[in-house]
């Protein structure tokens, strides 16, 4: 029986090439079909040549070799490279944080808007040009009118730009809660993923559409928070620093803005887009609102020096320098120039005097009421509760100006007609070097120097750091384009590629064909040509 072979062994090989060439061109097919779906990765047919037989015989054949069985299928994979998709995440965290960062400044900026001719900077420039046009034009009650005019609109300007840094914050608040709810969303969806996965692979398939699913899943992820993947035989294990928020089918740690804030104390999250949020919050949202208070402060009520020249008429009862100038001393009026710390344009317009009329029981002229008032509702003077004083709003006679009274024979005070040292002073207050004390535990951007210098030392800062963060996130832009490129060229669908793919397929489905047609012809002549010679 030695050398005794199977008629139809050729039609199992045709068959097995057909079958093979035709599981080649269905998955050429899905490669083009999803060439433009996110996160898809190109599949490839993994072939071997099937297990080879012996010629049967009661003993060992004695024929050369064995005889070849054709072509298997052996499986379907993706083309996916592990190393790039970590390369990949690790990028995209730094992007997602490094946007928000750029987001926010940018933000930061548009609120300050400068330079611009209708910025702070200009209603804080108009402030001190009213008040020395209240210096030059002395007694005008127009003078003071445009004063308060102005001073409502400098103190409306630090009030909307406070509301706005304070719109700016609870706006990045309420996105991190967002930003809870997409991430437990994507975390439940890879945990299900992840369950399928191992439930289809469980019976020797091997789900790559799935797995292409649940690995674009982790590619978003990784730009909202860090995170490190791990596979395991039940899927991947999904952790932010020292937290396992998936393992396999089970979501561990579901996150939402305590927890997201918790991370960001702790260290577990350190980059992403939610970690940008909480650092821009800290850094720059309250940073900057705790600059603009400092300021506001530092003009109300920061510590300046200045003269007040001879002849001055200070109000009963004031002390300065350890001094108290009263009637009763006999010392209110200053016989030489004297150097003193006051508190800010309150501290000074205090010292000075205003229009009003006398008080009928002393006949004292008024003294200055504190300029700047905290807005009903507010308990500390901020950026977003400073106001003019009410009382200075609604009566421009209410504006201390002078330094000097005069009394007539009945005691009675008289404002100097023509004095205006207050006025001249608070105008020449622009230039005074103010000590600045930091706010809600930020240092001030500058300890020691004039308004118009602490106020461009906030928007030089605000300029260099989002210039850096802009060059930042091109450079991360860069870097995961150039990561993502490589992996396209790894696991993308070259359509291209494809289309030679498929005609080389095609040809060989042909040449299969055509071999099964001459098997089918050589058993038409043997069964039915064979034998009826003569006949």
């Amino acid at each position: 029986m030695d050398g005794v072979r199977s008629t139809f062994t050729n039609i199992e090989i045709a068959k097995r090439a057909l079958l093979t060439s035709q599981y080649q061109l269905q998955t050429t097919g899905h490669n083009i079909a999803n060439a433009n779906t996110a996160g898809y990765s190109r599949q490839v047919v993994n072939t071997a040549a099937a297990a080879p037989i012996e010629a049967p015989g009661f003993t060992k054949s004695t024929l050369l070799g064995q005889y070849g069985m054709g072509v298997e299928v052996t499986s379907v994979r993706r083309v996916r490279e592990s190393f790039l998709d970590d390369q990949f995440r690790n990028e995209n965290k730094y992007l997602g944080e490094w946007e928000v960062k750029k987001d926010t400044l940018e933000k930061l900026e548009a609120i300050f808007n400068e330079p611009s001719e209708t910025g702070l900077r200009n209603v804080i420039e108009n402030f001190w040009n009213a008040w020395q046009n209240v210096s030059n034009e002395k007694g005008s009650m127009e003078a003071r009118a445009v004063l308060i005019e102005q001073t409502l609109a400098m103190t409306d300007a630090f009030n909307h730009i406070a509301s706005q840094i304070k719109d700016l914050e609870s706006d990045i608040s309420q996105n991190i809660s967002i930003k809870a709810i997409e991430i437990n969303t994507y975390l439940n969806q890879i945990a299900s993923l992840n369950e399928d996965i191992k439930r289809i692979e469980g019976f020797g398939d091997f789900a790559n559409d799935l797995r292409d699913q649940r690995d674009l899943l982790v590619d978003k992820l990784s730009k909202i928070v860090n995170i490190s993947v791990t596979e395991m035989p039940n899927g991947y294990t999904i952790s932010m620093g020292n937290q396992v928020l998936v393992d396999g089918s089970n979501v561990l740690n579901p996150v939402d803005y305590d927890a997201l804030e918790s991370a960001y104390t702790s260290g577990d999250l350190n980059s992403g887009e939610v970690y940008g949020m909480f650092y821009s919050l800290e850094h720059y949202v309250q940073e900057y609102r705790a600059q603009l208070d400092s300021m506001v402060r530092a003009l109300a009520e920061g510590e300046f020096t200045i003269t007040l020249p001879k002849g001055t008429v200070l109000p009963d009862g004031t002390e300065l320098n350890g001094v108290t100038y009263s009637d009763a001393n006999g010392n209110r009026e200053l016989q030489a120039d004297l150097t003193v710390t006051v508190r800010g344009i309150n501290g000074l317009h205090q010292l000075g005097y205003t229009y009003a009329d006398p008080d009928p029981a002393t006949g004292r002229v008024p003294s200055g009421l504190p300029f700047f008032t905290i807005k009903p509702g507010y308990g500390e003077l901020t950026a977003e509760s400073i106001t003019l004083n009410p009382d200075i709003a609604n009566d421009p006679k209410q504006v201390a100006s002078s330094s000097r009274v005069i009394k007539d024979g009945s005691g009675k005070e008289t404002v100097v007609p023509g004095n205006s040292d207050i006025a001249l002073l608070i105008a020449g207050a622009r230039n005074v070097q103010i000590e600045f004390s930091g706010v809600e535990g930020f240092e001030p951007s500058l300890s020691r120097g004039s308004l118009d210098e602490y106020f461009r030392s906030i928007i030089s800062k605000i300029g260099v750091e989002t210039q850096e963060a802009k060059r930042q996130a091109d450079n991360q832009t860069v870097l995961v384009i150039q990561v993502d490129e490589r992996r396209q060229v790894v696991s993308g669908v070259s359509l291209d590629e494809e289309m030679t793919d498929m005609i080389r397929f095609q040809h060989a489905y042909n040449a299969a064909a055509r071999a099964l047609t001459t098997v089918d012809e050589l058993l038409d002549k043997l069964i039915n040509g064979t034998g009826i010679v003569g006949r």
